[in-house]
């Protein structure tokens, strides 16, 4: 037990000083964004600009699967062309800056940019490929009410203030993996993960991609448990496959997206996760 506790007092020290450091430096760039551009690229017939300023949107918006969906509604409002606005929804819940920063920390830089440049990839693959299979049409005309957009300044005030409530919103989920992954450190064995999960069998990537769905695990808080689970023995493929869909998709979401999608677009996207978690988790056997 007191291993345990050292391991948790040890884990959360480190993602503490990193978090509150990273996400001042975040906070403070985005003061700097161009937000009256980005919309003007958004909005632009030319899918590159659009493709870019989404993946970017997803960047500099470090909001949760659930969050992401308030901006779809209101991107989709706006008339933004479908793809477009598909490309921001699976890249955004995977691409926190904050957390792919704290990956490259913990995990490794290698690690962080593969992931960042796999999952920009596949959300662009698969949300033109969404809207060429003709899914705009099963979008339900829905108004989000509430939905205020704001346009940042440069402020140092502004930056801390920023950090602060991101800290309130994303770091108990960065506690919470840090106790989880504290126990998984003390408690379990670790010639029973090597054994089971240390392989480079290829099912163990899409179970993984399947499992993380239901769980509704943050990339925030898988951050940490991948950690310990790496240290244990088991493979990289299937970690980076269950953070993928944890973090891609979760029940809450669906629940949200079959508000205004219609069922064969949620089918078609929870598909899309596994697939994008499945894949993404196979080329880091590779890499």
């Amino acid at each position: 037990m007191w291993q345990i506790i050292k391991d948790f007092l040890a884990i959360a020290l480190e993602l503490t000083v990193l978090f509150v450091l990273i996400s001042f430096l975040i906070s403070f760039l985005q003061g700097i964004i161009p937000w009256d551009k980005m919309q003007r690229y958004l909005s632009g017939r030319n899918p590159v600009p659009g493709t870019a300023a989404a993946l970017l949107l997803a960047f500099i918006t470090p909001f949760c699967s659930c969050s992401t969906i308030p901006v779809v509604v209101n991107l989709l409002n706006k008339k933004i062309r479908f793809g477009v606005v598909m490309v921001f929804l699976f890249s955004s819940p995977v691409l926190d800056p904050t957390i792919i920063t704290l990956m490259g920390a913990i995990l490794g830089i290698k690690v962080a940019v593969a992931f960042t440049v796999i999952t920009s990839v596949f959300s662009v693959i698969i949300g033109f490929t969404l809207e060429k299979l003709g899914f705009e049409s099963a979008v339900k005309q829905v108004v989000m009410k509430g939905f205020n957009e704001e346009t940042k300044r440069f402020s140092l005030k502004g930056a801390l203030r920023e950090t602060f409530v991101l800290m309130k919103s994303v770091y108990p989920y960065l506690i919470i993996g840090a106790a989880i992954g504290s126990i998984i450190h003390g408690a379990v064995p670790t010639e029973w993960i090597s054994n089971t999960f240390g392989g480079q069998q290829w099912w163990l990537v899409p179970v993984a991609a399947i499992i993380g769905i239901p769980l509704y695990i943050r990339l925030s808080t898988m951050i940490p448990i991948s950690q310990i689970l790496i240290m244990k023995g088991m493979a990289i493929a299937p970690v980076m496959a269950l953070m993928i869909s944890s973090a891609g998709a979760s029940l809450p979401e669906i629940t949200l997206l079959n508000s205004i999608f219609k069922k064969r677009l949620v089918v078609a996207f929870i598909i899309s996760v596994i697939t994008m978690a499945t894949l993404s988790g196979m080329l880091f056997y590779i890499i």
